[in-house]
């Protein structure tokens, strides 16, 4: 893993252990981006949600962590990447209250609900790429 001071952090999602890493480094970028307590939380639980999918659904895959400055604003943008099958029907995946499986019943459609920006990036066959950002107020 690189660390935030050395540019974006790359951490390896192929076990519980990097959904854990995965949480730990969100939690210190978004105390460093200055994000209120109940912003960090959000990102977490978002990031965390993300991890678990790119583990479960994905086959593992890598989170790249960073913060970023745009438009006078910082923020932590986060982005997961997967290989696995894809999403066949995007439309059903972001449906409020679906679950294909175990995750904590957040599904894409709330870990959208909890960040500013989501951009979800996916086809059968060539893998899922989800990439939040969290603004500082």
């Amino acid at each position: 893993m690189n660390g935030p001071a050395s540019g974006p952090a790359v951490l390896e999602i192929t076990a519980n252990a990097g959904v854990v890493q995965a949480r730990q480094l969100v939690r210190t970028l978004a105390q460093e981006c200055r994000l209120s307590l109940v912003e960090q939380t959000k990102l977490i639980t978002a990031a965390s949600e993300l991890a678990r999918n790119t583990l479960i659904y994905g086959g593992g895959g890598t989170m790249t962590a960073a913060l970023v400055e745009e438009r006078g604003r910082r923020g932590v943008r986060l982005s997961f990447v997967d290989q696995g099958p894809g999403i066949a029907d995007v439309g059903l995946a972001m449906t409020d209250g679906w679950t294909s499986g175990s995750g904590m019943g957040l599904g894409l459609s709330g870990s959208k609900r909890l960040v500013d920006d989501f951009v979800l990036d996916t086809a059968p066959g060539r893998g899922t790429t989800v990439t939040i950002t969290k603004w500082a107020r």
